[in-house]
């Protein structure tokens, strides 16, 4: 054998080696068993011809980590990170370093799943409680959820809530003017598919204007703290509800809403540590009522206790509630910001209510004393403010002139104001700066003497008097070394990608990969501003072009939009622009969405917030979607035909031979073709949906491109579509052409961790991300076909071969020993795995995506624990382990339990936490047993436990 030359060498591109996970001799060992000679014949027999794409991809060659790194380097280089002072909701924060240490930067926390496996999330979870927690201390209100997307989206759904819940007839929803101008914005486009009608004026019209719900800014978008209890007052009077858009860190200062009348509380959590990210992702919440605690919307984690009678947490009552109720679900929302709200808790448990009073002063201080130095210098600022001067009667072109020569971002108003908004990371040395730039001396002399004469700008009437933050948590843990290893013992609680694969169908829990992570804490791309001038954003710029042309390229279409922060969120604008793409043909009537039984329950909650009716199709025996009930429905609803939705390859992993049919029907009746991207990572460098007649899909950067689940967020949820649809994208703003509005806060959605997906698809180029997708088919195929023997792959394809996903049918099982999914879910806890994705699409079955970065070893793990399990199961069968006392019934099994001093089930302790060898070597103890779901929605409680009860009891049901 020749040995290799330099030239090979310097190309050998180990990073494509790295992220797949089985080398060449170990894909020659799972393809035989699959059946295949190579990975080029196994495709041919899974992929239709007749989407297969003809030529490979064009992208630029493969480049090493190295080279990645230096060239995204150099690309956040062109990022000129200016002070910015422009406020309107994002504000300069310090990030304390132990939290980006070991929150953001570490594989425990970002490469966490969703917690719908209670037993092995508690970590995560409590870090989300004491997000409610703070959420809701702070104000005034007596429940919040987990986060949602960004402060605008939360205000879109808090009128979705009001007009759920108001007793108003009214179908006007009142927005105020002094909101933030992306709030607005998005609002008016949720408003817009909802039917709801918009006033939009000074807030004291509010009390006179009939609404069911109306929204205020407290403190305002131009710095202003008003008083609006009796607007709120007048607005109940009428059955309205209020809805107030927030600043938590003006909350340790001011009146909470939740004791002046508000009934619902958005805001975002941004400037408690997490950067400007140039708009994102950052964690926003909504706090309510208890009276709304069922319809709120997003996740919300709740107190329930396990099989030892312990507390523990869980998700309650809407927990993926989109999948139930469809196009009823009160939102669509499927993911939250959660990494991003476990960094915005901790940083209220590390600086606590004292430490953030203390930011606030000082933040409110230095807003004071500038305002005071402006004043002397005869320029006019607004009274009543925390931390936002708005300066009127000014030259504003001058001042941002001057301001820019210093190197100073001012908030651009008009032609004769200006905003200048103030944050925790300001210095003396900034206000000196500010101030001379509209010509006032403020030395360090002068801040004193000010500091020493000025009063406070908050009105009396308006200032907190309540308590907050008063559970232990908030009051322990505020030395690094304490809030360190706090951090650490919620990780240790949990199961991450970092210590086990997470084999959940639907949702490719994949490697993230070190050098794809690095970029996104550089200050190029964590400290710009979202409304950063252009001439300071250009490597942004060429970011997002050139990642939309990577994506472009790989999907067939022909445009790309970065705005959605969440797959739900594409899924949405794409309906969206194929709606504005009818009202401009003339033909604006169409509002029939076909969607498929097996569709993911978002799309129908995404079609129905987007003004469509929904319209369910059939699958045939196999799962598949049956075309003839298609071009029935399509025949039917012919003159009125929006769309299809559909996924694929179907959400029952199989490639269905009649796609380009399908879309052919819907086209032919005037419709338009969505192709859900989920399932995505099955196709690229295969086949591109834009090119088999496809119209628009949304993309989960959080799923095939690598971006990590963060314990459910953040995500991106880019919308590509084809030329036709180009114009109808969100790109920022709503234009005469019949563009939609926003759809989320920011231009560019979630754009701090776009550098991943860059990263991603630069060191894995062409031939490396074909041969992913080959692995990932592959490793599917191979568990489907080891594991067939004692588990029946529900759905197969062509060639009774399976997409990147395989269905296991456990009802025949259930049906003859009593064992449920759920109990094959549990027990694989005491095995150290997470679950495969449980009763979805197909209730009583496991739905298992091993992904291509999962080595052989650990595909064989977690066969040999299925097999073990299938093994405990056919011993309830025939009569060796009892029917409600076995090892499934009663997983997992805790540390407490298998060291208790007595023994009293029916089966050896030994194999209860050891049913393998090799478990005895490295072993994975959950903190708590079976969690009690039922308890857990009868008796609903989303606060921190009282310390107490972790060592008694479980708290009172609210």
């Amino acid at each position: 054998m020749s040995k290799p030359s330099l030239r090979e060498l310097e190309h050998h591109d180990a990073f494509i080696e790295r992220h797949i996970g089985p080398d060449d001799a170990e894909i020659a060992r799972m393809l035989e068993v699959v059946g295949h000679d190579s990975l080029e014949s196994m495709t041919a027999a899974i992929v239709p011809t007749s989407i297969k794409s003809g030529d490979g991809l064009d992208l630029p060659a493969p480049q090493s980590e190295e080279e990645a790194l230096a060239r995204i380097r150099a690309i956040a280089g062109r990022n000129d990170v200016f002070r910015s002072f422009i406020g309107q909701g994002y504000y300069g924060t310090r990030t304390p370093p132990v939290i980006l240490r070991n929150i953001l930067e570490n594989p425990a926390w970002y490469t966490a799943y969703t917690p719908y496996q209670a037993e092995i999330s508690q970590g995560r979870m409590e870090a989300l409680v004491n997000f409610q927690q703070m959420c809701a201390d702070l104000t005034g209100m007596d429940i919040a959820n987990a986060s949602l997307l960004d402060e605008a989206t939360a205000a879109g759904e808090a009128m979705a809530l009001a007009r759920r819940a108001s007793k108003a007839k009214s179908n006007v929803f009142f927005v105020a003017d002094h909101v933030h101008p992306q709030t607005l914005e998005v609002v008016r486009t949720r408003a817009d598919g909802l039917g709801i009608k918009l006033v939009v004026g000074p807030a004291a019209d509010a009390a006179t204007v009939d609404s069911f719900g109306v929204l205020l800014q407290y403190p305002d978008t131009w710095g202003h703290v008003g008083d609006h209890a009796a607007v709120a007052q007048a607005v109940h009077a009428r059955g309205g509800l209020v809805a107030v858009a927030t600043d938590l860190l003006a909350l340790t200062l001011l009146k909470p809403p939740g004791e002046w009348g508000a009934d619902i509380v958005v805001g975002n959590t941004q400037r408690f540590g997490v950067p400007f990210g140039f708009g994102g992702p950052h964690a926003a919440f909504m706090a309510c009522r208890d009276a709304f605690k069922r319809s709120i919307p997003g996740r919300l984690i709740g107190v329930s206790v396990d099989a030892e009678g312990n507390p523990a947490y869980r998700l309650t009552l809407q927990t993926r509630e989109q999948h139930i109720r469809r196009e009823k679900a009160t939102s669509n929302i499927c993911t939250a910001q959660v990494l991003l709200a476990v960094m915005a808790s901790m940083y209220a448990v590390y600086h606590g209510p004292d430490g953030l009073v203390r930011i606030a002063r000082r933040v409110h201080r230095q807003a004071v004393i500038l305002a005071e130095a402006l004043r002397r210098a005869g320029v006019q600022v607004d009274e009543g403010f925390f931390d936002t001067l708005h300066v009127t009667g000014v030259d504003a072109a001058q001042v941002h002139t001057y301001a820019s020569h210093q190197r100073i971002n001012l908030r651009k108003i008009d032609a004769g104001r200006v905003g200048i908004s103030l944050d925790e990371t300001v210095t003396r040395t900034d206000l000196a700066a500010l101030a001379k730039v509209f010509g006032a001396d403020l030395a360090d002399s002068t801040i004193d003497a000010i500091d020493a004469g000025a009063p406070d700008a908050l009105p009396a009437s308006l200032l907190r008097e309540s308590k907050f933050l008063q559970h232990p948590v908030f009051n322990t843990h505020h030395s690094e070394h304490e809030l360190l290893r706090y951090m650490r013992s919620l990780a240790d609680k949990d199961l991450a990608m970092d210590r086990t694969m997470i084999p959940l169908g639907s949702c490719t829990m994949k490697l993230n990969a070190t050098a794809e992570m690095i970029p996104i804490t550089w200050p190029g791309f964590a400290d710009i501003h979202p409304l950063a001038p252009p001439s300071q954003t250009r490597g942004y710029q060429e970011l997002i072009d050139s990642l939309e042309a990577m994506l472009v390229e790989i999907t067939g279409y022909d445009a790309v939009s970065f705005q959605p922060n969440s797959g739900a969120q594409g899924e949405y604008a794409g309906l969206l622009a194929i709606r504005a793409y009818h009202a401009s043909r003339g033909e604006g009537h169409r509002n029939i969405c076909l969607i498929p039984e097996s569709a993911h329950g978002t799309n129908p909650a995404s079609a129905q917030m987007a003004g469509m009716k929904v319209v369910v199709t059939k699958c045939d025996a196999n799962g598949n979607i049956d075309v003839g009930d298609i071009r029935a429905k399509a025949e039917q609803h012919s003159a009125n035909l929006a769309a299809i939705m559909m996924t694929y390859p179907s959400t029952h992993g199989v490639f269905e031979e009649d796609v380009v049919e399908i879309c052919e029907i819907v086209h032919a009746h005037g419709g338009q073709v969505y192709t859900d991207g989920a399932n995505m990572n099955a196709l690229v460098g295969l086949a591109k949906p834009g090119k088999w007649g496809s119209d628009v899909s949304h993309l989960n950067l959080h799923k095939t491109f690598c971006i990590p689940h963060g314990g459910g967020g953040p995500g991106v949820g880019p919308c590509a579509v084809k030329a036709h649809l180009a114009p109808f994208l969100p790109r920022g703003h709503r234009d005469a052409g019949g563009a939609v509005g926003k759809v989320s806060a920011a231009a560019h959605g979630s754009a701090s961790i776009l550098p991943i997906s860059w990263m991603y698809i630069a060191m894995m180029g062409a031939a490396g991300l074909r041969k992913a997708t080959q692995v990932a088919l592959l490793s599917a195929n191979y568990i489907s076909k080891r594991l067939a023997p004692h588990y029946r792959t529900l759905y197969s394809g062509r060639n009774g071969l399976v997409a990147h996903e395989c269905i296991l049918d456990l009802r025949p099982l259930e049906k003859a020993t009593g064992v449920t999914a759920e109990d094959v879910a549990k027990r694989l806890i005491d095995f150290g795995f997470h679950a495969p994705t449980l009763s979805f699409p197909v209730a009583g079955t496991l739905m298992v995506e091993p992904t291509e970065s999962e080595s052989l070893h650990e595909l064989d793990r977690f066969i040999d624990a299925m097999i073990q399990i299938r093994e405990e199961i056919r011993a309830i069968e025939d009569g060796r382990l009892d029917r409600e006392d076995n090892p499934l019934k009663n997983a997992p099994h805790t540390a407490s339990m298998a060291t208790a001093g007595e023994w009293t089930h029916a089966y050896p302790r030994e194999l209860a936490v050891f049913p393998l060898p090799v478990l005895r070597r490295q072993k994975y103890w959950p903190p708590v047993a079976r969690v009690d779901n039922v308890y857990g929605d009868k008796n609903v409680f989303c606060a921190c436990i009282p310390v107490d009860a972790w060592n008694e009891e479980a708290p009172a049901g609210a």
